[in-house]
């Protein structure tokens, strides 16, 4: 593989340490927001469902600073061209679902610390509480979780058409677009 047949390094292992922590994000986001803060009480007990909800917390900040750095690097670095080119429809596509992932992944953690901020919670990133940013209003932070619920539906949608267009360039176009993030050279 030639230098410019894929992304630099720090940026492939970005996209996956942004992979493994918006899964891990997403689903404990689904969980926490199925269940309830009560019935996850109910279920696992209180101590579990503050780490729970201390974890997705701390995975959102992670993933804005993971995603700041990504974009610090997509904008340093060379884009590697695709080789063989896409077509105008799967680089319409492609583009269009990157773009739209990159900013649903830096609004979300976003709108998650101003809606628990504004519910009056405390805004965690491990053990250290952040600043909230905005005061306690608990009408908008009703609203902000829900908007907050809908992208992590459409980041669900959005990751999705990444690993079914991927999945479609490896095993069926069988073209080099998976080497370009692969880990190993």
């Amino acid at each position: 593989m030639h230098e410019l047949d894929h992304y630099i390094y720090p940026h492939r292992v970005l996209h996956w340490l942004v992979a493994v922590a918006a899964l891990l994000s997403l689903a404990s986001g689904l969980t926490l927001g199925f269940l309830g803060f009560e019935r996850t009480v109910e279920l696992v007990g209180t101590g579990v469902t503050n780490l729970l909800y201390t974890s997705h917390k701390t995975l959102g900040v992670t993933i804005l600073l993971l995603m700041t750095l990504r974009i610090v690097t997509r904008i340093a670095f060379v884009v590697p061209d695709h080789d063989p080119p896409l077509n105008g429809f799967e680089r319409i596509v492609s583009t269009s679902v990157h773009h739209l992932l990159y900013a649903a992944l830096i609004v979300m953690p976003l709108l998650g610390w101003a809606a628990t901020a504004s519910g009056g919670f405390p805004v965690e990133f491990f053990h250290w509480h952040l600043p909230g940013l905005i005061g306690e209003r608990p009408a908008l932070s009703e609203r902000l979780f829900a908007w907050h619920g809908w992208l992590g539906w459409a980041i669900v949608v959005l990751v999705t058409l990444h690993v079914l267009g991927a999945l479609y360039h490896w095993r069926i176009k069988r073209d080099n677009v998976m080497t370009r993030m692969s880990l190993f050279d």
